[in-house]
């Protein structure tokens, strides 16, 4: 007897169908074809185990399981659950009258149970695409696939359970709503209230947070860079519905838990100087996702970026600008996306003090060149705020009178994330810093008096096109900011201001 179970597996984001088939003939042994790597090679002593202790046996016959298409390569452990249903029901064990109209996926324990696999929201996307009626998930992301709606999503605890629902065809639906939490609830991180003095670079992070800006904080040694980048988050609006989806679903492929991005909560980066290539731009044995599409819509904080790796700093250009990294090995091809906030702190020179108005320093001017010649110039061309954050003042320090909160600066951030959201709700883009060469002309028209201080800040300081361009998403930010429409001298003389590096 034949039978044919749906299931399917994924590459990156995309997902492809698998049909498991099982065939019972005469003759003796077990036979797995359909190129299974290792994990799924083993189901099968799962799959014997899990079924025995749920009072079922494995028939004493020639079975063969083959996962189609054959040319596909099948990896993980999603397929366990397919292939006990498929070996059942081609047994006569069970009855499986609708198996057409849904998809199984699930690891199997020894004792039946079902445990949690990675990637659920994308192939339950998928299981909607494609027209099934229902699809079955282990009960620990039951939630998350529950996300998508228009389809019937069952998260089963156990096979005992999951053969029980399919045998009378009757099996509890449930469906969870996005949560959209006020910025409060669903922000963490170190409020903006404790930092002392700062003005220049609090404006400069209220600004980088309301268009998704990219931002450098350049500065001594504890003058409050690192908290103040953290603080970053308490006054980033929640995600909508869109980007919710987007960014669970790099992290369901990724095997890690998003129940924080469930309520809106944006992703903040922060990988150590140490880290490794692959781990920063995805990759490895299953084309897993990096840092940098783990931080897809959110913020990647590079604390002390002069102590990574040039090689590894330039991998972040095609990113910065394209907002998706391409992983291409021989064994794959694969596609993420990476629409981050690079968000990114660091000593101006290798003693810390240059620049600081003080005599502290003690670096040679040819030391300091160096240091500085670690960071490209296409890369910090493509970083839209440079700031230089001095040393706090001491009155300020021993006085320690509170400043203005994270709650009310969040208020205008929020504000001025709105105004972009209405802009551009037909764009397929969220934010100012998105914006291409067609929109930057339908959405930043200068007067004659902004293109006159434009073409002489260009002229005068060899500005490239890409600053250009970033000045003008900077401006239409500040514009924002105001509740303007129309962006204004002020507001560009305001945005050069923050390319420290290209005028200063």
């Amino acid at each position: 007897m034949l039978v044919q179970i749906n299931s399917a597996a994924f590459l990156g984001l995309k997902v492809m169908p698998v049909t498991i088939e099982v065939s019972i003939t005469a003759g003796v042994g077990v036979f797995l074809v359909g190129l299974p790597d290792s994990a799924v090679k083993e189901s099968l002593l799962r799959v014997t185990t899990a079924l025995s202790a749920c009072g079922y046996r494995m028939p004493g016959r020639r079975i063969v399981i083959n996962l189609a298409p054959a040319d596909l390569r099948k990896e993980g452990t999603l397929f366990d659950c397919a292939i006990a249903l498929g070996i059942l029901a081609a047994s006569g064990q069970i009855q499986l009258s609708g198996a057409a109209h849904f998809c199984v996926w699930g690891e199997l324990g020894l004792d039946g149970s079902l445990r949690r696999i990675p990637g659920a929201l994308p192939l339950a996307i998928y299981a909607k695409q494609a027209g099934f009626e229902a699809c079955f998930f282990p009960a620990s992301v039951e939630e998350e696939a529950s996300l998508i709606g228009g389809i019937r999503v069952c998260g089963a605890t156990h096979l005992k359970e999951l053969i029980g629902w399919l045998q009378v065809g009757e099996y509890p639906v449930r469906h969870r709503e996005l949560v959209r939490e006020s910025v409060l609830s669903t922000q963490q991180g170190d409020d903006f209230q404790w930092v002392v003095g700062q003005a220049f670079a609090k404006r400069g992070l209220e600004i980088a947070a309301a268009g998704a800006h990219n931002l450098l904080l350049v500065g001594p040694p504890g003058a409050g860079k690192s908290f103040m980048a953290r603080c970053l988050a308490s006054i980033l609006p929640p995600m909508n519905p869109t980007e919710v989806l987007e960014t669970t679903k790099i992290y369901s492929v990724a095997g890690l838990d998003a129940q924080l991005f469930l309520q809106g909560k944006r992703p903040f980066r922060s990988p150590h100087h140490t880290a490794s290539a692959v781990s920063m731009t995805g990759g490895g044995m299953k084309a897993t996702p990096g840092e940098m599409s783990l931080a897809h819509n959110g913020v990647l904080y590079l604390d002390e970026m002069i102590q990574f790796s040039p090689a590894l700093l330039n991998e972040l250009r095609q990113p910065l600008e394209e907002r998706t990294i391409s992983i291409a090995r021989a064994r794959y091809k694969v596609t993420y996306p990476a629409s981050f906030m690079l968000v990114a702190s660091m000593n101006p020179c290798p003693c810390g003090y240059h620049g600081d108005g003080t005599d502290r320093c003690t670096c040679q001017e040819g030391s300091i060149q160096r240091y500085w010649s670690r960071l490209s110039g296409p890369l910090l061309d493509r970083i839209d705020l440079q700031i230089f954050v001095r040393a706090v003042d001491s009155r300020l320090l021993v006085n320690r009178a509170l400043e203005e909160s994270s709650a009310s600066i969040a208020a205008r951030v929020a504000q001025a994330r709105e105004r972009q959201h209405r802009r551009f709700a037909h764009e397929g883009i969220h934010t100012n810093s998105e914006m291409n060469s067609q929109q930057l002309a339908r959405y930043c028209p200068l007067t004659t008096e902004g293109c006159a201080f434009l073409d002489k800040i260009i002229s005068r300081f060899h500005l490239s096109a890409r600053a250009y361009s970033r000045i003008l998403k900077l401006s239409r930010t500040l514009a924002d900011l105001e509740g303007l429409e129309e962006v204004l001298p002020r507001h560009l003389s305001e945005a050069v201001g923050y390319r420290c590096k290209d005028v200063f």
